[in-house]
């Protein structure tokens, strides 16, 4: 069932619209939602990856269908997640920036296990308070790490001394299908650390990277020339802003715990590395590109482990005959820089921030091969699960089931654009706040507390380099992209009521060690 957008939506955690008898057992799909973390869209192979091959990622593509237009509707790591459990923005969800999820509200997971589903939760939640709705969870506090993994548990917790983060939520995921319950389909969402910075691999894909060559995007080099401020002041370059520790630079000995940390979280220029066994001090241009196959190769080696782990798991579902009755989706929180505009992380509205990459198996229903140009979002990622299971989807939700789509059949009212807002600001990398609209031809991005416009033709300036607001001849198609901006901004209830409160951390450091909460 598809549910209009209405009035109600603007009430925190409104009761479900009524729901249609759940389908036999039988008759339901399993959902296996597969997503990593800030993995772009362009390094993986089905979407054109120039950087690097992911070929288990890819068959999901192959088998399945691939969404070229999904999009985040706030870039960073816990807002995108709270949309996705709950199907609402940002500004209805309450989650904005890092600030604690409240678990009270209604979720696609609350909701699932209502309508008979043995759900579960396993590693990256990142939202603060404990997970609710899942008959089994074992979660990472705050981001994580990559070795030595400590995950909780509603009753405890545990370290995997010698262990990759990335296996292991493999293997608890594969624990977790083995020991359900029979009678009932399942639904687990397993969220991998990887490729969060700092992106640190295990040794066996490090070494696969640890001597080939990253070629630069196109945009490496932009100047931000007819940019606006915020891009120009940003902390998130590959030359400028990459710490001693994102480079895996070895301290000096001697150094006590505090000390370590401080030189570890330096700002590196120039730097000293040693080449055919002679030392060489790197500046300017030379250093720049050095950091960029220093980043590219560590992150990519993060995604190599996380492909061979959804390998693990294909294979896993057809040896035990799940495959056909099971959507599997594999997708990233958001997008991510790669050194386009010479950026790494995400937040802004550039395409390589606003995209996730979005494949969905599913042999049931979905044809081979198919792909999708049906502009999708994050919050339409809750009412496709409602829908697929046959449960109702409630009105507070303000995403729209993907189900017509992945049907092949996109309906004909389905939207021509999407609105979308950035809150963290002043926060981590100095991005700018603002908020857009992107059709299929262009995009308005508008940074408020700078009172600035960015205006791009994304058919003949796909990798955003002209910034056209204000220049001769683009007066009326201002006016058009600033109304859809207005009519966007108010058909989601975004009444600026979260604009201008930096809400606190709640799931990072101190706050994330806490557990029953």
């Amino acid at each position: 069932m598809i549910v209009p957008i209405a009035a109600t939506f603007l009430l925190a955690a409104a009761a479900p619209a009524p729901a249609r008898a759940p389908a036999p057992a039988a008759r339901r799909p399993n959902i296996l939602f597969i997503m990593s973390d800030d993995h772009a869209a362009h390094a993986i192979g089905a979407y054109g990856s120039r950087v690097n091959a992911t070929p288990n990622i890819d068959r999901l593509a192959r088998e399945g269908l691939r969404f070229d237009d999904m999009f985040v509707t706030n870039s960073i790591c816990t807002p995108s997640r709270a949309a996705i459990l709950t199907g609402q923005y940002a500004h209805v969800n309450g989650v904005t920036m890092f600030n604690r999820f409240d678990s009270s509200r209604l979720t696609v997971a609350t909701l699932l296990q209502q309508a008979g589903y043995f759900t579960g939760m396993i590693g990256k939640w990142h939202l603060g308070s404990d997970p609710v709705g899942f008959d089994r969870w074992e979660i990472f506090p705050g981001q994580g790490v990559y070795f030595d993994p400590l995950l909780y548990t509603a009753a405890g917790e545990k370290t995997y001394t010698g262990r990759y983060a990335t296996d292991v939520v493999t293997d608890l995921a594969i624990e977790f299908i083995e020991q359900r319950p029979k009678d009932k389909p399942f639904f687990l969402m397993l969220h991998h650390k990887a490729p969060h910075r700092p992106w640190e691999p295990d040794a066996a894909h490090a070494a696969q990277f640890a001597d080939r060559w990253i070629p630069e995007p196109e945009t490496f080099w932009d100047s931000y020339a007819t940019r606006t401020d915020a891009l120009h002041e940003n902390e998130q370059r590959v030359a400028a802003d990459l710490t001693r520790r994102d480079l895996k630079l070895e301290p000096p000995a001697g150094l006590s715990d505090e000390e370590r940390t401080r030189w570890l979280a330096v700002k590196p220029d120039p730097v000293t590395i040693t080449r055919d066994g002679n030392a060489v001090t790197l500046t300017g241009e030379a250093l720049a590109r050095w950091k960029y196959q220093r980043y590219m190769r560590d992150y990519l080696a993060t995604i190599q482990s996380v492909d061979d782990n959804v390998g693990r798991l294909l294979a896993f579902l057809d040896q035990g005959v799940l495959a056909r009755d099971t959507i599997v989706i594999y997708t990233s929180d958001q997008g991510f820089f790669l050194g386009d505009h010479g950026l790494f992380d995400k937040r802004f509205m550039y395409e390589e921030s606003l995209r996730m990459p979005f494949l969905v198996r599913w042999p049931a229903l979905i044809a081979p091969g198919t792909r999708s140009d049906a502009i999708a979002l994050n919050v339409d990622i809750a009412p496709t699960f409602l829908e697929a299971a046959g449960a109702g989807v409630p009105a507070s939700m303000q995403g729209r089931s993907l189900l017509p789509v992945l049907r092949g059949k996109t309906p004909a009212d389905w939207r021509t654009s999407m609105y979308y807002r950035y809150y963290h600001d002043p926060g981590d990398h100095n991005t700018r706040a603002h908020y857009g609209v992107r059709t299929r031809t262009h995009k308005l991005v508008y940074f408020w507390k700078k009172d600035q416009w960015e205006l791009f033709d994304l058919v003949h300036d796909p990798a955003e380099m002209h910034n056209l607001y204000g220049q001769p001849g683009q007066e009326a198609l201002t006016r058009a992209l600033q109304a859809e901006l207005r009519r966007l901004k108010k058909d989601v209830g975004d009444e600026d009521q979260l604009a201008d409160e930096q809400l606190p951390n709640g799931v990072d450091g101190t706050v994330a060690k806490l557990r029953g909460k």
